[in-house]
């Protein structure tokens, strides 16, 4: 394990620029720990190594990327995120444990957060339903990527008209919430969802437009006509 692991560390030593990594710190408010290597080569990278893994047993990938997320480099919290997302065919309802521990331990800021939920947690959630009850007790967390995580991970499936009850709750069980980073996860949510259910999230955002943070309710009608901007917009 540690050899795959020190090689995929040295590669990515071996690729890092200075500016890309001066660059990437520009998008984070918080502290990041950035090699220097641009998305699509962290990408390409953890793919070529991926394909000389000769035992793809979900098991031994996930305990590869519990290393790769331990070193707190963003790069390699992508790449843990996108092996993990490699064997969602081998997921079971109980890896929903195992993608929690990651985000309540590992991240810290937005991009792994998403990186994380968007694939590799909102795949689980559409195999396994019934795990979005586990999810809503994410909106009650006291660390700011827990919460974000409840919204973000519903976005792939809300794009696709799926859990749209589930989402309201969510966003109802965030809808105060004071993080920035959480008003955005939720309004992102609901503009996804507005994707295929224009109508319903429209009439959830004006029901709760007095209430909503500006940012959130940005976010959340950002695919609408213009007329109905309008409408979300008004005092």
């Amino acid at each position: 394990m540690e050899k795959i692991i020190n090689k995929i560390q040295q590669e990515l030593k071996s690729k890092a620029d200075e500016k890309t990594r001066i660059s990437g710190e520009r998008f984070f408010k918080e502290d990041v720990k950035l090699y220097g290597v641009k998305s699509a080569v962290v990408t390409q990278t953890g793919k070529e190594f991926y394909k000389t893994i000769p035992d793809k047993n979900k098991k031994y990938i996930f305990s590869l990327c519990d290393e790769l997320w331990r070193s707190g480099y963003m790069e390699e919290s992508f790449i843990a995120c996108n092996w993990s997302y490699y064997v969602h065919k081998q997921y079971e309802s109980g890896d929903f444990a195992v993608f929690e521990s990651w985000v309540n331990k590992y991240v810290t800021n937005w991009a792994s957060c998403d990186t994380l939920c968007n694939h590799t947690v909102g795949t689980l959630l559409e195999m396994y339903p019934g795990k979005i009850a586990d999810l809503k007790k994410w909106t009650r967390s006291g660390n700011r990527w827990m919460r974000r995580a409840s919204a973000v991970s519903l976005i792939v499936p809300a794009r696709k008209g799926l859990f749209l009850n589930d989402i309201f709750e969510i966003a109802s069980l965030l809808l105060l919430d004071t993080d920035d980073m959480v008003r955005k996860g939720y309004g992102w949510m609901l503009k996804s969802a507005s994707q295929a259910s224009q109508n319903e999230v429209f009439d959830f955002v004006v029901r709760n437009k007095s209430l909503m943070p500006r940012t959130s309710l940005r976010y959340a009608i950002e695919k609408m006509p213009e007329e109905l901007k309008m409408i979300a917009m008004a005092k």
